[in-house]
C-alpha cells in the first residue's frame, strides 16, 4: 500500500492507505486534522494541501483561486493517491490549536455568580470518596459486609439509599478481609440514589480527580478538577476532529444518517481521550484516578457522542432522540478515565437548544434572578434565552460557522496568523493578527470588525455592497466586488488575502439570523429588546467581540453598555458547577425541565424581521440610534428597501 507523509505544522505523520484513497481520508486515518466544512463534497476549498512529492489524481479544483492552483494547492478530499507521496498541510488547513477560550477570567463572573449565580462553594461532588475504617464482624455485629459499609457511608456522609452492582459485590469481601476493613469507598450519584463505584484498599482520599468538558461544535474544552479541592488543576482545549464530516451539525447528522454514527462518536471520544491524555501526563496523575466527566454541549453533539440517532432532530417538528441522558460508565462510550467512572451530560431544552445553555443559565443565576436577562451564544448554532426567575423561554437562530471565520476563502480560526481586529482611520486599513506574524487568513472577530469599518469609512453602503470607486482595496475578479487585505507578497501563506462581496452577504445573513431571532423571539412575548435588563453575551467567539462594531453590524441590540456583558465560557462553567455539586446538576435538569422551546419558523412575522435585519445595522434606524451617526454607507435607496 501507498505511504503517505504529512508534513502538518512542527510534525511529520506517516501512514498506509489503499491507492485511490483520497488525502482527506488518508489525512483523518493518520490522525492530522484538516479542515472540511463541507464534509469532503470539494465545495468549500478549506481543505487545500500542497502534493511535495508522488504521483495523484485530481477529481476537481473548482474552489481553488487561480494563484492557489498555481502554487501547487490541491484540494485533499478531491485528489487520490496513486503511489507514495509526501503532503505538506499549510497551518491554515489544519484544525490547529487556535485562540479558543479555555477559561473565562473571573472577574467577568464577580457580578454574576457571588450574588445570584450557582454557588459551587456548597462542596458535594457527583462522586465522592470515602474512607472507612471498619469494625471488624464479631458475634454481637454480624450484618453482612455490604450493610456494614453502608451503615459506615450512613454515619459519615448521610448516605440513606446505597446500592453497589454485581460486580463491586462480588470482590467487595475479600477486598475487605485483605485490607484489614480499611478502604476507600467511590461513590456516584446516579438516577437520584447513591451508588457504590468501587472499593479501594486503604486511603486514596486525597487522590480524587473528575474532569469537566464543554463539547463544541467547533472546540472542546477540559478543565481537570481536584474534587478534594473544587479547584481546576490545569485545562486543555483542542478543535473537534468531527469537522472533517462536516463544520454544521447539519452535515454530521446526514453523515451520521448514510454512514451510521459510528465514525462522528469515535471521533469525538478520542478527542476527549486526547484531552484526558495531555492534562494527565502534565499532572502526572493515571487517568484512572479520574472519576468522573461531566460534559456540556449542544443537543447534536450530546446524541454523537452517546451514538444516538440525530437524524429527528432536523425533521419537522426537530424532536430528539432524548433530552436528559443517563449518566453512565464512561467505558461503556469508550472515554478512558477510571473503568468504573461516571459520565454526565447536562440536559437539553430542545432539538436545537442544548445543555450548553442549559449550563449557562445555570451559572449566570437567570433562573434566580427578577432581572429580565437575555442570555445570546453567538456561534454557529445561534441559541438564545430570555427570562428571569418566573419564567424562561428560549430559541436556536442558526447563523452558520461565518462567525467562526470559516465559509469564508480567505477566513480561517483564531489562532496564529488570523487577522483579528481591524480599523480604517484615516482612510488607511488597519489590523492585528494573532502571534504578530504576518497575516494568513482573517477570523470571525476580525470579520466583524472589517464589514463594520467598511461600512463607518463609506467603503460600503449599508447593504454591505462594496464602493469601487472608495479605495484601491475595493477591486473586481471575474465580475465580483472584493475588498483585499493584503497582497499575495505580504500574506504568511503567499496567497492574497480578500474577501468577496458574496461572503460579506454571508456574513449580514448571518447577523441578521441572530438579531431578527432575538427580536422575534422578544415580539413573541409582547416585548422589545429595549425592555432587557441584561444581555449575557456567551461562547469563546464572544470574548473577543467588539461590542461598538458589533452595534455597527446590527448584531447585538443598542442597549447600554452597563446592560451588555461578556460572560465568556459559561459551558465549561455549567459542567465544572455539576461536577463540584450534585445540588447543581439536579438544578440543571429543573431549568432544562422548565424552559419554553420556542420554533421562530412558529412567529408568523419572522420572515420579516429576517429581511429587515439585513442591512447595516437595520433597516429601521431608529432601532441603533447610538450607531447610526458612524455610518457613512448612505442611506438605503428603493431597490435596496425591498
Amino acid at each position: 500500500m501507498p505511504e503517505v507523509k504529512f508534513s502538518v505544522l512542527d510534525r511529520e505523520v506517516k501512514t498506509e492507505v489503499p491507492e485511490g484513497t483520497t488525502l482527506l481520508e488518508a489525512a483523518s486515518q493518520a490522525g492530522v486534522q484538516i479542515n472540511s466544512i463541507c464534509g469532503g463534497k470539494g465545495a468549500c476549498g478549506k481543505c487545500k494541501v500542497r502534493v511535495l512529492e508522488g504521483d495523484t489524481e485530481v477529481d476537481s479544483l473548482a474552489t481553488l483561486k487561480i494563484d492557489e492552483v498555481k502554487a501547487g494547492y490541491t484540494l485533499a478530499c478531491q485528489t487520490r493517491i496513486k503511489s507514495d507521496v509526501a503532503i505538506e498541510v499549510p497551518a491554515e488547513s489544519t484544525a490547529e490549536k487556535g485562540r479558543i477560550l479555555v477559561d473565562e477570567d473571573s472577574r467577568k463572573f464577580s457580578g454574576l455568580i457571588s450574588k445570584e449565580g450557582k454557588d459551587t462553594d456548597s462542596h458535594e461532588p457527583l462522586v465522592r470518596k470515602h474512607f472507612l475504617d471498619l469494625p471488624e464482624p464479631s458475634l454481637g455485629d454480624n450484618v453482612s459486609d455490604q450493610r456494614r459499609v453502608n451503615r459506615e457511608l450512613g454515619k459519615q456522609a448521610d448516605l440513606s439509599r446505597v446500592r453497589a452492582d454485581l460486580k463491586v459485590r462480588r470482590t467487595s469481601s475479600r477486598k475487605l478481609r485483605e485490607n484489614d476493613w480499611h478502604v476507600t469507598a467511590t461513590t456516584g450519584w446516579r438516577e437520584r440514589a447513591e451508588e457504590i463505584i468501587e472499593l479501594e484498599p486503604g486511603d486514596t482520599t486525597d487522590r480524587h480527580f473528575g474532569l469537566a468538558v464543554d463539547i463544541g461544535t467547533t472546540t472542546l474544552v477540559a478543565h481537570l478538577v481536584d474534587l478534594t479541592t473544587g479547584e481546576t488543576i490545569d485545562a486543555d482545549a483542542r478543535y473537534n476532529s468531527q469537522m472533517q464530516y462536516g463544520e454544521e451539525v447539519t452535515r454530521r447528522i446526514r453523515h451520521a444518517e448514510e454512514n451510521g454514527p459510528k465514525d462522528l462518536q469515535e471521533a469525538v471520544v478520542e478527542d476527549i481521550n486526547e484531552l484526558i491524555y495531555s492534562l494527565s501526563t502534565r499532572e502526572g496523575l493515571e487517568p484512572d484516578e479520574i472519576s468522573s466527566v461531566v460534559c456540556s454541549g449542544n443537543t447534536t453533539m450530546m446524541h454523537l457522542l452517546y451514538g444516538f440517532d440525530a437524524s429527528s432532530i432536523t425533521k419537522k417538528p426537530y424532536v430528539p432522540n432524548a433530552t436528559e441522558p443517563p449518566p453512565v460508565r464512561a467505558s461503556e462510550l469508550g472515554v478512558e478515565i477510571n473503568p468504573r467512572g461516571l459520565l454526565y451530560f447536562l440536559p437539553a431544552m430542545g432539538g436545537w437548544v442544548g445543555g450548553d445553555v442549559t449550563a449557562g443559565v445555570l451559572v449566570t443565576g437567570i433562573n434566580r434572578s427578577d432581572q429580565l436577562t437575555m442570555l445570546a451564544d453567538i456561534g454557529t448554532n445561534g441559541e438564545i434565552l430570555i427570562g428571569n426567575e418566573n419564567w424562561m423561554i428560549s430559541a436556536a437562530a442558526s447563523a452558520g460557522p461565518a462567525f467562526e471565520g470559516t465559509g469564508i476563502g480567505s477566513g480561517m480560526k483564531a489562532g496564529e496568523g488570523a487577522i483579528d481586529k481591524v480599523e480604517i482611520a484615516d482612510g488607511e486599513l488597519i489590523y492585528s493578527v494573532i502571534g504578530n506574524g504576518s497575516p494568513k487568513g482573517i477570523c470571525g472577530s476580525g470579520l466583524i470588525d472589517l464589514v463594520a469599518s467598511l461600512v463607518e469609512g463609506g467603503y460600503a453602503n449599508r447593504s454591505g455592497k462594496l464602493k469601487p470607486e472608495s479605495s484601491g482595496r475595493v477591486r473586481k475578479e471575474n465580475g465580483e466586488a472584493k475588498i483585499v487585505l493584503e497582497e499575495n507578497s505580504r500574506s504568511g501563506n503567499g496567497g492574497e488575502i480578500s474577501i468577496y462581496q458574496s461572503e460579506i452577504k454571508n456574513l449580514i445573513n448571518a447577523k441578521a439570523a441572530i438579531y431578527s431571532g432575538a427580536r422575534a423571539l422578544m415580539q413573541s412575548l409582547d416585548l422589545e429588546l429595549e425592555n432587557l435588563d441584561r444581555l449575557l453575551i456567551a461562547g469563546g467567539f464572544g470574548s473577543y467581540l467588539d461590542r461598538e462594531k458589533a452595534k455597527v453590524l446590527g448584531l447585538i441590540p443598542d442597549l447600554p453598555a452597563d446592560k451588555i456583558k461578556f460572560v465568556g465560557n459559561t459551558s465549561i462553567k455549567g459542567a465544572k458547577a455539576a461536577l463540584l455539586s450534585r445540588e447543581a446538576y439536579e438544578e440543571s435538569r429543573e431549568i432544562s425541565e422548565s424552559v419554553t422551546y420556542y420554533d421562530l419558523m412558529e412567529y408568523p412575522n419572522y420572515f420579516e424581521e429576517f429581511q429587515a435585519a439585513k442591512f447595516l445595522p437595520h433597516t429601521d434606524l431608529t432601532q441603533f440610534s447610538s450607531v447610526t451617526g458612524k455610518s457613512n454607507g448612505g442611506e438605503l435607496d428603493e431597490q435596496q428597501q425591498q
